[in-house]
């Protein structure tokens, strides 16, 4: 049976990808009688040869890939010959869809990276080969395409291959190998052409048909990530999945991750069928001897060889998402089939994509490479991805919208974090609330500069120490004097900010006090990190809805006035955006309402549970 070769193409916009795979699918007999009649028709509407078929058309299939003569989306395509079978992958060129390009490399075994030889090499395609270095693609073909456009100059060509040759030391690619090609005459596609006599290696398809990408020998013994839990009857529980590595048979003892509990494979079902063993790429039901709790996201593996367990990493990551990713803030990460809460503490440092300099970074913008440190809200199991790509990879999804914002490998497991416990103390907040005689709680004002929110909290917090209160404010401003004075006014500073203050909040509350926190804390996403530090009913959002205009009118401190005339960058409500609150617990209006009445409304809920209670019963 042959085998069957997933590769992707790959480069900068306009170098040729899709003419390229349009080339091999004709000259492998793949384009039938009604395929050619439709393609006659588009290259009359949409080609770019004039009177003559337009072979990109065989790929780019959308409307408006055909309209702009651009790829867009990933197109995938199979094919075969006599000694191999393919899947191919064509990707987009534009920096705008270099996510696009990430998912056709993730699932691929092989990268031709295009390279138009009248423009040579493109930070794109130092970006791209980054990417599928990063992504596990061991095997890197370069074809140096538009060749007749530069006489066929062998110079030239060498050019190309001398200065991308340091990349492929750095990137460590097992196999390597540049082709002097045009796509559009079908030079050294499958056939050698007579215009390069000085070339005397493989042609394209043969280089396809003949490397070797049998992965290399590993250790790793049994893994299966859990997909679903397969209960039909009573009578039968299995645990359904995919094999990531190694193989199992019937009998052989398995490890659950998390949980650590041993068993033995009592049987394994495949379609329709019992089987005595499996393999890795199998997708299998395994039934155990032994009730164990296993659910979706657990991991049964070689007990011999159990998978890895943490909740710190650290992680090589892709930034796929418009708004940048930001250390502090918390993402939904999806690692195989389990999904956890996970923050980037700290970015350690981006990669330059066309001279891979490590760069200082405080966050990671579209299609930015960088290597970061991830903590999840438990342990997690895993494999470095190096190891295994399907237990070593993941994405960072945006927790409000649900959009994919990054894509991951994790390197390896921070274990001297993983080895931090928390110390049991006897006087604990309980204690210190009981002895306070007041349940703490932490008050968190949010609005705009010179809504009102510090002026609200101060008489506030008056109020509660007239009446034997416990309390302590953390004022925006204040903070900045000392703890935060190293941030400034970024998104990703505003972020740190936020998750310090959150901190030093959650300690005084464990402390039995009750806190007022007066920030602008502009992002939803910060202000629900912080609620979720707290136990329930520990936190309370306070809105301090005061419009724009009005802070404006007010702008005690002239900042409105000094942002307007742009000598202020970053200020919330004019080139910041301000995200309020869908569902606050209280919600004030400055503008109909005294202080006085603000107060009086924050301690009515408080007092009659409308938010939380503060006193002791």
């Amino acid at each position: 049976m042959k085998d069957t070769l997933r590769f992707i193409t790959c480069g900068s916009v306009d170098d040729g990808k899709s003419t390229l795979i349009g080339r091999l699918l004709w000259e492998s007999k793949q384009v039938f009688e009604d395929h050619l009649s439709a393609l006659q028709k588009d290259s009359t509407r949409y080609g770019t040869q004039g009177e003559a078929i337009d072979l990109a058309l065989l790929v780019d299939g959308l409307q408006a890939e055909r309209e702009q003569s651009i790829t867009i989306d990933v197109a995938y395509r199979f094919f075969a010959t006599p000694q191999r079978r393919f899947v191919v992958a064509d990707t987009p060129g534009h920096e705008q869809y270099t996510r696009n390009m990430a998912t056709g490399a993730s699932t691929s075994e092989l990268a031709v990276l295009v390279v138009n030889a009248s423009k040579g090499l493109q930070t794109q395609t130092h970006r791209h080969a980054r990417i599928v270095a990063m992504l596990g693609i061991r095997h890197l073909v370069m074809a140096v395409n538009k060749m007749d456009l530069v006489g066929w100059d062998e110079a030239m060509f060498g050019q190309i291959v001398r200065e991308f040759q340091p990349l492929v030391s750095e990137l460590r690619f097992e196999s390597f190998q540049p082709i002097p090609v045009s796509a559009l005459n079908g030079d050294n596609i499958t056939d050698r052409s007579a215009a390069t006599p000085w070339y005397s290696g493989p042609t394209l398809l043969e280089c396809l048909e003949k490397v070797d990408v049998t992965p290399r020998a590993d250790s790793l013994k049994f893994r299966m990530a859990v997909q679903w839990v397969n209960r039909p009857t009573q009578d039968f529980r299995g645990y359904c999945g995919r094999i990531a590595s190694g193989e199992v048979k019937v009998g052989d003892r398995v490890r659950v991750v998390p949980g650590g509990m041993e068993t033995k494979i009592r049987s394994i079902v495949g379609w329709q069928t019992e089987l005595p063993a499996a393999a890795a790429g199998d997708s299998i039901t395994v039934c155990l001897e032994n009730e164990v709790d296993i659910t979706r996201g657990s991991v049964i593996a070689a007990a011999s060889d159990p998978a890895e367990l943490s909740d710190q990493f650290e992680s090589r990551v892709l930034c796929l998402s418009d708004h940048p990713l930001v250390a502090g803030r918390s993402y939904l990460m999806n690692l195989h089939t389990c999904q956890a809460v996970a923050t980037i503490t700290s970015i350690k440092y981006q990669i330059d994509a066309k001279t891979g300099n490590h760069l200082a970074a405080r966050s990671l913008g579209m299609n930015d490479i960088g290597v970061v440190n991830i903590s999840t809200d438990r342990p997690v199991p895993f494999e470095p991805y190096d190891r295994c790509r399907r237990l070593g990879s993941f994405i960072l999804v945006d927790r409000l919208t649900n959009n994919t914002v990054g894509a991951g490998m994790i390197d390896f497991s921070l274990r001297r974090a993983a080895n931090i416990h928390w110390q049991a103390v006897d006087v604990n907040k309980s204690a210190r609330s009981r002895q306070k005689l007041q349940k703490p709680v932490c008050l968190w004002f949010t609005g705009l500069s010179a809504s009102g929110k510090s002026t609200v909290a101060n008489l506030l917090e008056k109020r509660l120490f007239t009446a034997g209160k416990h309390t302590y404010m953390l004022d925006g401003d204040n903070v900045r004097h000392g703890l935060n004075r190293d941030l400034g006014f970024s998104e990703a500073d505003r972020v740190e900010n936020i998750r310090r203050v959150t901190e030093v909040a959650r300690l005084l509350v464990d402390a039995g006090l009750v806190v007022l926190v007066s920030f602008i804390s502009p992002y939803r996403a910060e202000r629900e990190l912080a609620r979720s530090r707290f136990e329930l009913g520990e936190f309370v959002e306070v809105f301090v809805d005061t419009p724009l205009e009005v802070c404006e009118r007010r702008d005690p401190k002239g900042l409105y006035a000094k942002a307007r005339r742009g000598e202020l960058i970053n200020f919330t409500g004019i080139d910041s955006d301000y995200e309020p609150p869908v569902s606050p617990e209280i919600r004030l209006d400055t503008v109909n309402e005294s202080v006085d009445k603000c107060v009086d409304r924050i301690l009515y809920a408080l007092e009659h549970g409308l938010a939380t209670n503060i006193s002791e019963k």
